[in-house]
């Protein structure tokens, strides 16, 4: 079998052949399906293992003085031989699997033959084909849970032992110092306790990462964003624990931690970062410094860890184990998303060149793990939507090198300009099958863009089991029951605004992807995709406080003879254009709406949970003179202003202003086809999850409903779109 290991004297990596493990007693026989490098622990070794000798002194003191200790005990020159034939071993790499057990060993009674666990253990869980993992070591994987997202049990358990040893209560403000692998996994753990979290990160896309996972804010250390969000969300107070999570032989992360500390506040050491305590700021504070050791108690003990003897539960809550099954079950019930951590997935045979990736810095990465092909080929996961408590079916990558092929409903102007000239070059699609109401559409469709096939027969496209997504491009009135239809045959879609016209449209579609297990859906919501917008939100930067926006749309008048005045059938006009406009101020305000308030000449008011309101005007009286589109959004004394897709500004402290003035409108649609086809090719989540177009779309509806009744309207997700992330 095959395996990652090092030379530590010469740094040499190797993917080494070496002997199977035998399955001994007490322990399960376990082949690898996925396994998670450390991009923080094992990075270091790597890292540490290319040094010289006195590289390596420096970076291991601890072994320096093991080493004096050997002279004085063994001599000079038996330490020497001891050393340098240690040295020049190789030594494993790993510490965090999911497998599948292929021989249970004797005395072993919770798992059989096939069943998928999740592993743990420097000597155990090692990036190997094959591991022998003895009982305290490994965890029953829940059905439903991906095993890509079990490979993170391991790193999951250090975070979660980190948080307990900070002991937060709800309510808390935590700070976490480092946000890598096990900072994201932090903030996550942290928030989902009901924990207001802030965050420092040098590398501005990870702090990007942690804020959607439940930070409140995160910055650069020297910004002085995190230090305003502190005295801001503890009133001067400082945080009730700081997490240490960083690396690195810079003082800063103790420093901080003393800074943006309460008086006797707790500060958890779970990284490998310098602990040069400064005397004063930890005496006057009384700080409370503690370190997490690892996955948790029973680490480091072998009648626990090799021996398999249990703590009572009595006396010692969390062990290693317990906090594995904690951190699967968290995955499992959708508590902890691990997935956006995946920046990169390498087959097994790739391990070494991805460790030199990594190392010289041309791979950046949180999480990356090693794919075992013929394990994965063994292993059929159902997983359970991150954000819509519904079951569905893992969506496959495609094959390499197969572009996505791709069927239309309908293929009007919208299709014909906005859409189709973005896939009609594209060298990795393939524009399978067009179906529209008449056959002359359909063959202007098929000559001007090259469709395979014509007809006007939807069946043609759902049908096919060569097709592998369906953009629904029709009226309004269609949209909801070929989206379902469409569902139901298993086909990704691509369905144009709106989703549905009523909440009973929605509902039925939600049941189909209850029914089929299908949530690949997407609503063509583009201007979230619009490369300005994208801009001026990154200039604004992390929001703390509630904000307010100001959204004027002028829409004009209709033309008489435009179907869109069909309201008997189409819907009103904001039911089947307003979502767009809604979409937009959830995305920059990272929520989905709660309530809804609209009078008659629409005036949209929406509540988002955290205090933040908007208000759209939807304004069919203007000058068409003036801008279709004008958005303003205050937030933490900054103001952005956006001007129809041609200019932008951020005033704060430093006013930033788009440098140019764009050839044209932008309006995402190009960016919006890439994602979307992104998802289908990889097999990963769809760009909006699905509970909030649901959202998107009752808020629309809701407005009318509002206008009606005189009064506001409650948002509250149908059943089967599950609870709010």
């Amino acid at each position: 079998m095959k395996q990652v290991v090092q030379n530590y004297k010469s740094g040499e990596l190797a993917l080494l052949e070496v002997p199977e493990p035998a399955c001994k007693p007490g322990g399960v026989l376990v082949r690898t399906v996925y396994s998670l490098i450390s991009t923080g622990t094992e990075m270091m070794k790597v890292s540490e293992a290319s040094m010289s000798l006195v590289g390596k002194a420096k970076a291991r003191p601890d072994q320096v003085a093991k080493v004096m200790q050997s002279v004085a005990t063994n001599g000079l020159s038996a330490t020497y031989r001891k050393v340098t034939s240690k040295l020049d071993s190789y030594t494993p790499l790993g510490y965090s699997l999911c497998g599948i057990v292929e021989q249970v060993g004797d005395g072993i009674t919770d798992v059989a033959v096939g069943d998928l666990v999740a592993c743990a253990g420097n000597e155990h869980a090692l990036h190997s084909e094959l591991n022998w993992v003895p009982k305290n070591l490994y965890s029953r994987v829940p059905a439903g849970v991906d095993p890509r997202h079990a490979a993170f049990g391991t790193v999951g358990s250090i975070a979660m032992q980190g948080v307990r040893r900070g002991e937060p209560q709800i309510g808390d403000v935590a700070l976490v110092i480092g946000l890598g692998l096990i900072g994201q996994l932090v903030v996550q753990l942290l928030a989902s306790s009901g924990v207001r979290v802030v965050g420092v990160d040098p590398d501005p896309e990870r702090c990007k990462l942690a804020e959607s996972l439940g930070a409140l804010t995160c910055a650069h250390p020297a910004s002085g964003i995190v230090d305003t969000a502190v005295d801001e969300l503890t009133h001067g107070a400082g945080v009730d624990q700081t997490y240490l999570a960083a690396g690195g032989n810079t003082n800063d992360p103790v420093e901080l931690a003393a800074k943006l500390s309460r008086d006797r506040g707790r500060v958890i050491d779970i990284g490998k970062c310098k602990l040069d305590l400064p005397w004063n700021a930890y005496y006057e504070k009384e700080l409370d410094v503690r370190f997490s050791r690892s996955y948790g108690p029973g680490r480091y003990d072998p009648s626990y860890e090799l021996e398999g003897r249990d703590y009572p539960i009595g006396q010692v809550r969390w062990t290693e184990r317990r906090n594995l099954e904690c951190v699967l079950d968290l995955i499992a019930r959708d508590r902890l998303d691990v997935e956006p951590l995946i920046t990169h997935v390498s087959d097994f045979s790739e391990a070494v060149s991805t460790y030199k990736a990594l190392n010289e810095g041309e791979l950046k990465a949180v999480a990356v793990l090693f794919r075992y092909p013929d394990a994965v080929a063994r292993t059929e996961p159902v997983v359970t939507s991150a954000r819509v408590g519904l079951v569905e079916h893992k969506a496959a990558p495609l094959p390499a090198g197969q572009p996505v092929r791709l069927g239309f409903i309908g293929a009007g102007n919208y299709a014909s300009s906005m859409l189709l000239p973005h896939l009609v070059e594209r060298d990795d699609v393939q524009l399978k099958h067009v179906a529209t109401t008449s056959a002359l559409s359909g063959a202007n469709a098929r000559r001007k863009f090259g469709f395979a096939d014509a007809s006007t027969d939807i069946d043609n496209v759902l049908g096919d089991s060569a097709i592998d997504a369906v953009f629904v491009v029709t009226r309004h009135s269609s949209h909801a029951e070929l989206t379902r239809q469409a569902l139901l045959a298993g086909k990704s879609v691509f369905v144009e605004k709106p989703l549905a016209l009523s909440p009973e449209e929605l509902q039925k579609v939600l049941d189909a992807i209850e029914e089929s297990g299908n949530d690949r859906l997407q609503v063509g919501f583009n201007r979230r995709f619009a490369p300005l917008l994208h801009e001026a939100r990154s200039q604004f930067g992390p929001r703390v406080g509630p904000a307010t926006v100001r959204y004027l749309v002028n829409a004009g008048r209709l033309d008489h003879g435009s179907w869109y005045n069909q309201t008997a059938t189409e819907g009103s006009r904001f039911a089947g254009e307003g979502g767009h406009f809604i979409d937009t101020v959830s995305w920059l305000l990272d929520a989905d709406p709660v309530s809804v308030y609209a009078t008659g000449d629409l005036q949209v008011t929406l509540g988002y949970p955290d205090g933040s309101t908007a208000v759209i005007t939807y304004a069919e009286t203007g000058s068409s003179g003036f801008p279709k589109e004008t958005l303003d959004l205050t937030a933490d004394g900054k103001v952005l202003k956006f001007d129809d897709f041609v200019r932008a500004a951020v005033y704060s402290r430093k006013k930033w202003a788009s440098s140019r003035i764009p050839k044209g409108r932008d309006k995402g649609q190009a960016a919006e086809v890439d994602a979307f086809l992104s998802a289908v090719r990889t097999g990963g989540p769809m760009p909006i999850p699905v509970a909030s177009l649901a959202a998107t779309t009752l808020a629309t509806l809701a407005a009318q409903a509002s206008v009606s009744n005189a009064a506001p309207v409650r948002i509250e997700l149908p059943s089967k779109a599950g609870a709010p992330a």
